[in-house]
């Protein structure tokens, strides 16, 4: 009797810190996706020095989100199917040799290739980590994390830009890729050693044709988005096509999955309401986002006259206060089990956050702009991880891996979509501006020069000024552009349905009533979180 009581306590020693050496390298992994693009960016002028081919320098990022994009569906549903582990870990080797070989890169098109690899891989970090927290943990438990997964995300953007910049001038651009192969090499022996999930061995077939249109549907968005207004005009050939491609490819896509055995997206997950609703929100939280993390150093940088250099701490009020209200968020939903508040309250300040921010002028002080920024990196905290956590809660455990990946795939694509709108809108808006104050010859001569101040800094003060109030008016047009949206996430989160979180009732089961809907208890026989942490601590 002695030893069954030891073997237990000591079960239940082992159980908390397996967690948290499995956490400890899912949230490196997670780094690993998040801080590649980010380090890349500052590195970009010295690669397109050393290998040339300017012309085809968007590619280098393209090639990238491209893979991920269309590989974070694929990723998802193969870990459904053959078992989580496995193919994180093979994502994971995946990105790793991606990594070397880009580093590795001769030319600007062996560059690009090599990142499409990396890309592939980057697909199934994102979903992994969620995926494999999803089976750990249990909804109730989860919100205790959001604050760790918020902190990767500002330590990301915070010091991506800060390392890439150092790695390039004291070590080559080659390290910045380099770099990811120490971290993942952790995280690869971390996660062998101790995370032991259920195996898995589906008797059905990857759905191959479904895969190949929803990858054929994303590209197509994708390059919409990329290109439309930048490489081609909205109403060219080359864009329309692509919209057309998108379409059809998206219908049949629909059409394959209803007849699919094993479908790569299981429709019938948007049955559910709260996860249609939780996966426009994350559209929505990824338009506002990615779009306020390209346009506010930019304005800062053109308008307020800060360096380059420091572009990541430029950021910091946004991310700090992303992270804080995170934290605080997911610890009331550990403790109470209630979450609908916060999508309504992350919504409406998102809107608050957007309007302000598209007041700022060329009179605004960095101060209030910290506090806007502040603002509308409180809204996003509320709503990054908890449209996670009611996806997830919204599934069966068979479907963890698909709910994942495609909350994952619609705030990317939001994140593209408001990239490209905001930009093309912000791009108009300067060029008539310009326009307008100075005509179009002295606006084209204007429009040549870099962004950053040191550049302004030697215009004529007439070119500045008017170079300047015509970013704050694009500035303008861009966060006015994002409010908009953001009203359709605020009033989206009205008609979210609280229902009990798994792990919140006794035994750790949702009510009836939860089940009743596909929102909550886990798939018959399928053990649920509860199993797979017990067999995290063997």
């Amino acid at each position: 009797m002695g030893d069954v009581t030891n073997k237990a306590e000591t079960s239940e020693e082992v159980k908390p810190r397996s967690v948290r050496v499995v956490l400890m390298a899912l949230m490196i992994a997670m780094l690993l996706a998040m801080l590649d693009n980010m380090i890349i960016g500052t590195a970009m002028p010295t690669i397109v020095g050393e290998l040339g081919g300017l012309e085809h320098l968007s590619w280098v990022v393209t090639a990238y989100t491209l893979a991920t994009a269309a590989s974070t569906p694929i990723w998802g549903k193969i870990g459904d199917m053959y078992g989580r582990k496995g193919a994180f870990l093979t994502s994971i080797v995946i990105f790793l040799i991606g990594s070397a070989l880009s580093g590795m890169a001769q030319d600007m098109g062996q560059l690009i290739g090599f990142r499409a690899v990396q890309g592939l891989g980057a697909g199934g970090l994102m979903v992994g980590v969620m995926a494999i927290i999803g089976d750990l943990i249990p909804p109730r438990e989860r919100g205790k994390y959001q604050g760790m997964m918020a902190g990767v995300m500002a330590l990301a953007m915070i010091g991506g830009p800060l390392v890439g910049g150092t790695i390039t001038d004291h070590m080559g651009w080659r390290w910045s890729f380099y770099i990811n192969l120490p971290l993942g090499a952790v995280a690869l022996a971390m996660v062998t050693a101790v995370l032991h999930l259920p195996k898995k061995r589906a008797k059905g077939k990857i759905d191959y044709l479904g895969a190949a249109l929803l990858t054929l549907a994303i590209t197509s968005t994708v390059l919409v988005t990329t290109w439309g207004g930048t490489e081609y005009a909205w109403g060219s050939a080359e864009i329309l096509g692509l919209i057309a491609v998108g379409v059809l490819s998206t219908a049949a896509f629909l059409y394959a999955e209803t007849k699919a055995a094993e479908p790569v997206m299981p429709l019938h997950i948007f049955r559910s309401r709260n996860f249609t609703l939780m996966s426009v929100i994350g559209f929505l939280v990824g338009f506002a986002m990615f779009g306020g993390v390209l346009y506010l150093p930019l304005f800062q940088q053109s308008v307020q006259g800060a360096s380059a250099t420091n572009s990541g701490l430029l950021l910091l009020p946004m991310l700090l206060s992303m992270m804080l209200v995170s934290l605080i968020a997911g610890r009331i939903t550990t403790s109470s089990g209630k979450y609908k508040m916060f999508p309504i309250m992350g919504g409406a300040l998102m809107v608050v956050g957007m309007f302000l921010l598209a007041q700022m002028d060329t009179g605004t002080s960095r101060l209030m702009s910290g506090v806007y920024m502040g603002i509308l990196g409180a809204g996003l905290g509320f709503l990054m991880q908890i449209t996670m956590l009611v996806a997830q809660n919204s599934v069966d455990m068979k479907d963890m891996g698909v709910a994942s990946s495609s909350a994952t795939l619609f705030r990317t694509l939001g994140g593209s979509f408001g990239v490209a709108l905001m930009g093309s809108l912000f791009t108009t808006q300067v060029t008539n501006t310009m326009a307008d104050r100075l005509g179009p010859e002295a606006a084209g001569a204007a429009g040549s020069a870099q962004l950053d101040a040191a550049s302004l800094a030697k215009l004529p003060e007439a070119i500045r000024e008017a170079y300047q109030y015509a970013v704050a008016a694009g500035t303008h047009s861009a966060f006015l552009l994002g409010a908009g949206v953001a009203v359709l996430g605020f009033v989206a989160a009205w008609f979210v349905k609280e229902v009990p979180l798994k792990g919140a009732g006794p035994a750790g089961k949702a009510p009836a009533d939860g089940a009743s809907e596909g929102d909550a208890g886990a798939a018959p026989g399928d053990g649920g979180p509860a199993r797979a942490h017990e067999a995290l601590a063997h």
